[in-house]
C-alpha cells in the first residue's frame, strides 16, 4: 500500500495545495501541484489559457496530465478543483491512489480566494455568487468522493494528519477506494 498516490481534490480554497505539500514534506514523497505543471507545460498562467485559448483546452491539458500522474507511484498530487467534471479523471486516479474530498462551507472559501487575482472562474465582481454556482453544480460530484475531510474549521495541521490517518487506515485495511460514502467521511 506505500505505493499509492494521495490525491487532493475539492474546490478551490480547501486548502489541496497547502495539505498537500505538508502530506509530502511528512511522508516524504513528491508533491505535485497540478496547476503549477500545466503553467509550466503552457508557458502561461491557467487565467491567461483560459482566456487565450478556453477552458476545453486547459481541461484537455488537465485531463493528459491526469493520464501521466495516474502511471507513477507514491506522489501527493493536488488537482484543480475542475478536475472531477471528467469522471475518467477521478477513475485514473483510484486506480493508482487513495482520492480525498477537502471540502469547505461556500463563506469560508470565498475569505480563503477573496484576495487571489489568479482563479480564472472567478473573474467577475460577484466572486460570492461565482462560488456558490459552482459549488452548488460540483457538489454532486465532490459528494461521490468516498473519503472526504470538512476543513471548514479545522487547521492545516490537522488536515495533514486527518488525511495520513485515512492513508494508514486505508493500508491496514486494505480497502479499496470504492468505499460508501458513510463508510469513508472522515468530516469534522
Amino acid at each position: 500500500m506505500k505505493s499509492l498516490n494521495i490525491i487532493l481534490v475539492g474546490f478551490m480554497g480547501t486548502g489541496k495545495s497547502t495539505v498537500g505539500r505538508m502530506v509530502a514534506d511528512r511522508l516524504k514523497r513528491p508533491f505535485i501541484d497540478m496547476d503549477e505543471v500545466i503553467e509550466e507545460r503552457a508557458g502561461k498562467r491557467i487565467s491567461d489559457i483560459f482566456s487565450d485559448d478556453g477552458e476545453e483546452c486547459f481541461r484537455k491539458m488537465e485531463r493528459e496530465l491526469v493520464q501521466d500522474l495516474s502511471r507513477r507511484q507514491e506522489q501527493v498530487i493536488a488537482p484543480g478543483g475542475g478536475v472531477v467534471l471528467d469522471p475518467e479523471n477521478i477513475s485514473d486516479f483510484s486506480r493508482t491512489g487513495i482520492v480525498v474530498c477537502l471540502h469547505a462551507d461556500p463563506e469560508t472559501i470565498l475569505k480563503r480566494v477573496s484576495g487571489d487575482t489568479h482563479r480564472p472562474l472567478l473573474e467577475n465582481d460577484d466572486k460570492a455568487g461565482a462560488v456558490t454556482e459552482l459549488l452548488n453544480k460540483r457538489r454532486h460530484l465532490y459528494d461521490a468522493i468516498p473519503w472526504r475531510i470538512d476543513t471548514t474549521n479545522m487547521t492545516q495541521n490537522q488536515v495533514a494528519d486527518r488525511v495520513i490517518e485515512i492513508l494508514d487506515d486505508h493500508a491496514s485495511s486494505g480497502e479499496s477506494n470504492s468505499l460508501n460514502s458513510s463508510e469513508g467521511s472522515l468530516s469534522s
